[in-house]
């Protein structure tokens, strides 16, 4: 049984960081590339940031500089850091897991593993 586990949210003011965790299990880590989407309330789920199979991050314009992905293929982990945040940022965020063999997948509809959703909320 796969399980991709967040941790680490919560309420922070804006320009400060949180730092959010995603275990996984029952599944080969390190042969799936690994996101974090996030979805506010009313809006779509978003792709946040990614990490392939290799270590290459993907990092749209929104997050380029603030956020940071990271994976630990030996303890099944990803990781999150989130910098200088902003209220906009305020959205549950979720871990997803991808089996694709190169690059990165965008759109969650491509994502076979999804965790739970962490809370993250940016106060002004």
């Amino acid at each position: 049984q796969v399980q991709l586990v967040e941790s680490g949210g919560g309420l922070v003011q804006a320009g400060g960081s949180l730092r959010l965790s995603c275990a996984a299990s029952g599944l080969p880590f390190s042969k799936f590339a690994m996101a974090w989407f996030r979805q506010a309330p009313g809006k779509e789920r978003e792709f946040v940031v990614g990490i392939s199979r290799r270590g290459n991050q993907y990092n749209p314009d929104s997050a380029k500089g603030r956020f940071t992905i990271s994976r630990d293929n030996a303890a099944n982990t990803v990781s999150l850091q989130m910098n200088s945040l902003k209220p906009e940022d305020t959205a549950i965020y979720y871990c997803a897991a991808d089996q694709v063999d190169y690059g990165m997948t965008y759109s969650a509809d491509g994502y076979d593993y999804w965790g739970q959703g962490t809370q993250v909320t940016v106060s002004s």
